[in-house]
């Protein structure tokens, strides 16, 4: 059974992005960068909501000859792996995506039992319709040192505790990452 991984940039009091929608604050220097990079590459498909695919879509399948080394690494990487887009209003989606518009938890299911790596979800709304089911497998966090004081949340409400098991910390010059097993 694959693994599902929702990994995110946070600020200290939980969001994912500000009350405008923005991450610049979020922005990694070369070590986080290439950390995300290496553990990208291990990903076997990265499941995607429709805000941040348009996001991705906007950015990395342009990224120039004269960008960092960094980011031409990250942009191949993106435009090569294998996406499934949750969307009910894109009618195509491009770089080696597959779209899905209905049965979210059951095609997340699907694909968790089609393999035995990891995938990752991105999008806090997306990776929101999974958690209550318990298809979230890990949870990483990279804490950056902001208070956003609102935007959207990391976590959805939940009607029950959802407990989890701290595996690993660690420490960049721009984030903290917090690593914890849903098990």
């Amino acid at each position: 059974m694959r693994k599902l991984i929702y990994g995110y940039g946070v600020s200290v009091d939980g969001y994912v992005n500000d009350r405008d929608g923005n991450i610049d604050w979020t922005d990694p220097d070369d070590e986080l960068h290439q950390f995300h990079n290496d553990r990208y590459r291990e990903l076997e498909v990265s499941l995607h909501g429709r805000r941040l695919y348009e996001l991705m879509a906007e950015y990395w399948p342009h990224v120039g000859d004269d960008a960092p080394s960094i980011e031409r690494e990250f942009a191949e990487l993106w435009t090569q792996k294998p996406k499934v887009v949750f969307s009910r209003t894109l009618t195509e989606v491009q770089w080696n995506s597959r779209l899905v518009s209905d049965n979210v938890v059951e095609e997340v299911r699907k694909l968790k039992a089609a393999g035995d790596g990891v995938m990752e979800v991105g999008g806090a709304n997306l990776a929101a319709s999974l958690i209550p089911h318990g298809l979230v497998d890990e949870y990483q966090l990279f804490v950056s040192p902001v208070v956003l004081g609102g935007g959207t949340p990391m976590f959805p409400s939940l009607d029950t505790r959802l407990p989890l098991r701290l595996v690993e910390t660690r420490h960049f010059a721009t984030a903290v990452m917090l690593r914890f097993s849903a098990d």
